[in-house]
């Protein structure tokens, strides 16, 4: 690939993804060749089980712009991202995933658009998500409705981590101190000039989702512990709430006793006891996530380890002999 810097990286984070890869690669290909820029396919593969990182290196061999970024193990799709931000050398990155729900036709327009208006940021943003079930539809806009309060910023509806940034968002990224970043949710906070290119989302080309219903929550914990103390007020709130709450039994007991109509009953008290100790649980619960963050944080673990990168040769054969079959 030489030392010249392209003008382009294509940043595409991979896990198990050996049924979609002859798909992408036919599209991928012709469409970077023909957009008249020299560019990077920086595929991170995010420690696949699968034949997904022997394709690739089997690919690179006669496309010397396909470079891999292995990980030593699954760390997980904003981390992948993360080390493809890390490792990008263009002057404009595009994150785009593997599935081809979102149409690589849309780079030349990312492209262009982040040209023609001199933006940093150009979003790819969802303008039919027919192919997505109802519930997922749902709780999409019930999250973006909730970043965009706890941000207090705006945040482009249907943009996922399909989005072209300029070199100075991905130095600015990467000079950020705090690991689990979302991208979602960082970049639009950093607040660069900004653009928006609309498409159509198309269903899965091969192989099946990797982000199930847990990763989805996990990515919505970590969107609002990430970004607001806001849970932290709500817990202070509720518990001023229960203890309102407490004063009203209070009051209503001694009410009932001294009017002489106090019936001996265990109601009110499974009822009292059943709403501070769910307003208890819920406040400690929001509690731990920040505890954990301030955890993780202070064991300076890395998000992420590269254990092989394609631009460096060294390494090569071993890597080889540890992916390919014998």
């Amino acid at each position: 690939m030489g030392e010249q810097v392209p003008d382009l990286s294509v940043v595409v984070p991979m896990y198990d993804e050996q049924e979609v890869l002859p798909i992408f690669f036919d599209r991928m290909r012709p469409l970077l060749d023909g957009l008249g820029v020299s560019y990077e396919l920086l595929v991170v593969d995010d420690g696949s089980r699968d034949a997904t990182a022997s394709m690739l290196l089997a690919a690179a061999t006669d496309w010397p712009q396909l470079r891999l970024v292995r990980l030593l193990r699954n760390s997980g799709h904003q981390a992948a991202i993360s080390a493809g931000f890390r490792r990008a050398r263009g002057n404009y990155v595009v994150t785009i995933d593997a599935d081809l729900q979102d149409p690589p036709e849309v780079i030349a327009e990312l492209l262009a658009t982040a040209r023609d208006r001199d933006v940093d940021v150009v979003y790819g943003v969802r303008s039919d998500r027919s192919s997505d079930s109802w519930a997922k539809r749902t709780t999409a806009r019930m999250y973006y409705r909730l970043m965009c309060r706890l941000v207090g910023r705006d945040i482009p509806f249907d943009a996922a981590d399909f989005r072209l940034v300029s070199r100075r968002v991905v130095d600015a990224v990467n000079a950020l101190p705090e690991d689990g970043r979302v991208f979602r949710l960082v970049i639009p906070w950093l607040g660069f000039p900004s653009a928006e290119v609309r498409y159509v989302r198309a269903e899965r080309a091969a192989g099946v989702t990797k982000y199930n219903l847990r990763k989805m929550l996990r990515l919505a914990f970590d969107s609002v512990t990430a970004f607001s103390a806001a849970p932290l007020r709500l817990a202070t709130w509720l518990g001023l709430f229960g203890g309102l709450l407490s004063v009203a039994f209070v009051i209503g007991a001694l009410a009932i006793k001294l009017t002489g109509q106090s019936i001996p009953g265990w109601t009110s008290t499974v009822l009292a006891v059943a709403v501070i100790g769910a307003i208890q649980l819920l406040c400690l619960g929001l509690l731990g996530e920040y505890v954990a963050r301030l955890f993780q944080s202070s064991q300076k673990r890395p998000q992420f380890l590269v254990g092989y990168d394609s631009l460096d040769d060294s390494g090569h054969q071993a890597l080889e002999r540890e992916i390919l079959p014998t």
